[in-house]
């Protein structure tokens, strides 16, 4: 081989510590080695007509699974895809984190305001240094740890809250029912819990659902999101053994990343 010339080893280690750098080139990177070894295995292995079946429809199935999965890593965690060295300029890293920012921060001012014309300027500095200090949780794995499940019978009036959240790196699950609520609680885990306090099921029916949460599950977070933020109320919420209680979209925002961001596996 003469000097300079890469052979398929060489070249094949150069492009894997460059597909390395970002989640969809490590992903890549281990689709091609797991194809490349079925197909090695299926050649060379001394397999039973049968067994040989079985890695013949792997190695045909196989393609279409990863561009499914890879569609839809595109398609909603496109943000996750990125590490820093993969931007010739670091600040449009920062940048990019900073929009997510930015867009809560003006999700949270819409909320606040929602019920007036406009938010004070001291409204939209508190909502601005809540965000500030808020962490986004792209760095943490796809699953429970970025899921809340968020119960209330008329969820279109939180959209601007939740909004804010999934700026942030959150996805929800919403039920309008306590039944259904612990139907989901039970069959997966979650981040935390947001719950109105009346439903059409009863005036105190958050109650109801942070009580038989809490004969199964004393670690999940609750917070409830409801119209009243007075003392008693929130006193009321910890006897039952929630975390929060508030009527203010700030406040459940700070509250809630903060339970999310420190709470332990």
């Amino acid at each position: 081989m003469a000097l300079g010339e890469i052979g398929p080893v060489s070249g094949f280690a150069k492009s894997a510590a460059g597909l390395s750098r970002n989640p969809l080139g490590t992903i890549s990177l281990f689709v091609v080695l797991i194809y490349a070894f079925a197909a090695l295995v299926s050649v060379g292995g001394s397999f039973t007509p049968g067994e040989r079946i079985i890695l013949v429809y792997f190695i045909s199935i196989f393609p279409f699974v990863v561009i499914s999965i890879f569609a839809w890593l595109v398609a909603y965690h496109s943000k996750d895809l990125y590490s820093p060295g993969d931007f010739t300029n670091q600040a449009h890293y920062v940048e990019m984190h900073l929009q997510s920012k930015l867009q809560a921060a003006a999700s949270l001012t819409a909320a606040i305001s929602k019920d007036s014309a406009t938010a004070s300027q001291t409204q939209i500095n508190d909502v601005v240094k809540a965000v500030q200090n808020s962490s986004t949780i792209a760095s943490e794995p796809e699953g429970w740890r970025r899921c809340i499940l968020w119960v209330d019978d008329r969820p279109d009036n939180n959209r601007y809250e939740r909004k804010a959240f999934e700026a942030m790196g959150i996805h929800f699950v919403l039920s309008e029912t306590t039944e259904d609520a612990l139907r989901q609680l039970k069959s997966r885990r979650f981040a935390t819990v947001i719950s109105d306090m009346g439903r059409r099921e009863g005036p105190q029916e958050g109650y109801v659902l942070l009580d038989a949460l809490r004969a199964f599950d004393r670690t999940t977070p609750l917070f409830f999101y409801a119209s009243s933020n007075a003392r008693e109320h929130k006193e009321e919420t910890a006897r039952h053994g929630g975390q929060g209680c508030t009527n203010d979209a700030q406040e459940l925002f700070r509250m809630v990343m903060n339970a999310i961001v420190t709470r332990k596996p």
